[in-house]
């Protein structure tokens, strides 16, 4: 059998309510050089239930990953395929017919692309709005991603592609060794900045990123996501999560005390500020409150230092 020139590659764990419906929209695709992976990460619902019963088709394959973590699920996926484009659909996500084809030819057209993602909505569950209190922002924790409709080169690494609609040049990943384990979520702790940190590597090293508006993905937004301490744990890890990205970056110090601290009094200054607007003073409360996550990684990595382990707890 030949090598595919891309993979679609969905990592999954106890999502069975929208897995089907992620597998079935990539078996749609109006491109016909690829291959679909399914990576179960430890799941312990309905998943097997849900991809056996698609397993005939030529184009699925299936591997069980028993260690958790998207970082550790996304290598397992990258080594069970040798295509040269690997592109990651989230376990809730629908992909439009033709994602797969607009990310070949754009990787096919610029040899310096490493990473390309696209636009991506949202789905609210049994057809409800935005509540008002969430932001521009803060839907975009919900997986909101648009720069518009034209290609964007991105330079901003705080600007890269969200996750659930990904994709990576295999040459690039395999040059830097792969996602970092330390990022990304685990089971239930909610890690994230890899797709930041890989960005900035990219362009650290030449590389290029693109944003790719015909590369659509829809985003099912599930109803636990529609409280407001989802909100406030999410950015908490990011807290930790973005401490982390400074470690590995080498960027550690007293100074991370300083920048989270000034941080952290900016939010709930303006989470004061602009009280008379819900969506405004949330967004920077969640933002102050990852800061106090930010902090508290900083402390225990200093208290590690100081104990003489150097390794986060």
């Amino acid at each position: 059998m030949s090598i595919p020139k891309i993979t679609a590659i969905i990592c999954t764990h106890n999502r069975d309510r929208y897995l089907g419906d992620a597998i079935d929209s990539l078996l749609c695709q109006d491109w016909d050089d690829y291959e679909i992976l399914v990576v179960n990460n430890g799941c312990t619902d309905r998943t097997d239930e849900v991809v056996q019963s698609r397993l005939p088709h030529p184009r699925l394959n299936y591997v069980y990953e028993p260690v958790l973590g998207l970082s550790v699920a996304r290598n397992r996926g990258a080594k069970e395929t040798q295509a040269p484009i690997l592109a990651y659909l989230d376990d809730d996500a629908i992909a439009s017919p033709q994602w797969l084809r607009v990310l070949v030819e754009a990787y096919n057209n610029n040899e310096k692309l490493a990473i390309a993602g696209g636009k991506v909505t949202l789905i609210w569950p049994d057809n409800l709005t935005r509540p008002s209190w969430i932001s521009d922002d803060l839907a975009g924790g919900l997986g909101l991603y648009d720069l518009g409709d034209s290609m964007v080169l991105i330079t901003d690494p705080r600007l890269t592609p969200r996750g659930l609609n990904y994709s990576l040049r295999r040459s690039f990943l395999d040059h830097i060794g792969g996602f970092d384990a330390n990022l990304g979520r685990v089971g239930t702790k909610l890690l994230s900045n890899e797709e930041l940190y890989m960005t900035e590597l990219a362009l650290n090293e030449g590389w290029e990123v693109a944003y790719l508006p015909d590369a659509l993905v829809a985003h099912n937004v599930a109803p636990e996501r529609l409280k407001k301490d989802w909100f406030l744990r999410r950015s908490w890890w990011q807290g930790v999560s973005e401490c982390y990205r400074e470690q590995i970056a080498g960027r550690t110090g007293i100074g991370q005390f300083h920048r989270g601290g000034e941080r952290l009094l900016r939010g709930l200054y303006k989470s004061v500020k602009y009280i008379g607007n819900p969506a405004l003073s949330f967004d920077n409360l969640v933002y102050a409150y990852g800061q106090i996550g930010y902090l508290k990684e900083v402390m225990q990595l200093m208290l590690n230092k100081e104990q003489g382990t150097g390794n986060r707890k």
